[in-house]
């Protein structure tokens, strides 16, 4: 990897990152009356990990649809959502100036789009990968991920579905299928994995 240069602002090495996938969202869908008891359960603990994530030093990159309005770039997006019905559930998850952000057309976060550039910019081999929904976004981003061969942490209280079923099953698979890791969230030691040289390890 080259040296990055002076005025780059991406850090040279972050061995894990944490994704958040569609919380800037206005829950208008259909379904989405079933899924915000789950999102307004699963917000205040992305909050949490995402405050010892970047106290730890550990990049948080935001995945985002723009639900078909494609001349939106994030901040409209943003926007949209705070305008939208359910408010509460985006408060506590709006960006920070520092975080990174990517736009996707479709449910993964890698489809046609550059996250996969961007983490390998960072040198990151972890996602720790929270938001909704379980059973699609974060199911069709767990995959791509496993293609690639990336560690995955899907924290099980950090995430939502439109039912326990598909929330259930969701997290069966990614375990069984992803060799992905579902510890709740208190039990993701970001420190430990901001330390490790081979994420893999």
């Amino acid at each position: 990897m080259p040296e990055a240069d002076a005025q780059d602002p991406t850090p040279e090495q972050a061995p894990a990152a944490l994704v958040l996938v569609d919380v800037i969202n206005t829950y208008d869908f259909p379904g989405a009356e079933d899924l915000r008891p789950w999102a307004a359960k699963a917000v205040p603990v992305i909050a949490d990990l995402k405050k010892r994530a970047k106290a730890a030093g550990m990049p948080v990159i935001y995945t985002n649809d723009h639900f078909s309005h494609w001349r939106d770039d994030f901040r409209a997006v943003v926007r949209r959502a705070l305008d939208g019905p359910s408010r509460a559930l985006v408060e506590p998850l709006l960006p920070d100036e520092d975080d990174y952000f990517v736009l996707k057309p479709k449910h993964s976060a890698f489809f046609g789009t550059p996250l996969d550039l961007l983490l390998d910019r960072l040198g990151a081999r972890t996602i720790i990968l929270t938001g909704v929904a379980a059973d699609i976004c974060i199911l069709a981003t767990a995959v791509d991920a496993k293609m690639r061969e990336y560690r995955l942490i899907i924290p099980s209280d950090a995430t939502a579905a439109e039912s326990d079923e598909a929330y259930e099953q969701a997290l069966a698979y990614a375990r069984r299928v992803l060799d992905a890791e579902t510890p709740p969230a208190a039990d993701v030691n970001v420190e430990a994995l901001m330390e490790r040289e081979d994420s893999h390890s």
